[in-house]
Order: C-alpha cells, then sequence, then structure tokens
C-alpha cells in the first residue's frame, strides 16, 4: 500500500469515462479505470475480459483450475 497512488475522479476522467462507456459498452467502474489509466498514459493490464477487445489494453487471459 506504501507504493500505491490514489487517483481523484477529477471532471476531466469522469467525461472521458462516460464516453468510453458508451464507446465501448463498459460498466461506469471499468471506464473508470480506462479513463484514469488513459488520462496518467499509464499502461492498463487487466485480465477482466471486458477490457480485452479495448485498444492500448494489455489483456491476459485468466487461467483455470483445469488448465
Amino acid at each position: 500500500m506504501q507504493r500505491t497512488n490514489v487517483i481523484p475522479v477529477t471532471s476531466e476522467i469522469a467525461l472521458a469515462a462516460a464516453d468510453l462507456s458508451l464507446e465501448f459498452r463498459l460498466a461506469m467502474a471499468d471506464a473508470i479505470i480506462l479513463a484514469t489509466a488513459r488520462t496518467l498514459r499509464a499502461e492498463l493490464v487487466s485480465s477482466d475480459r471486458d477490457f480485452e477487445r479495448i485498444p492500448g489494453v494489455t489483456y491476459f487471459a485468466k487461467v483455470s483450475a483445469a488448465d
């Protein structure tokens, strides 16, 4: 936790999230994550399938216990 940055949801991020939510049919929480990463020019890495098709996101599929 000492190396964690807490980023406030600014109006810029909120408005970008609203646009991204509509564009990619994302839940608002996911859209806020994506908008925050893009605003900060940070790499978003996720295993959440909702991000699988989003340009600029590094997606890693989850490996099931059966694999």
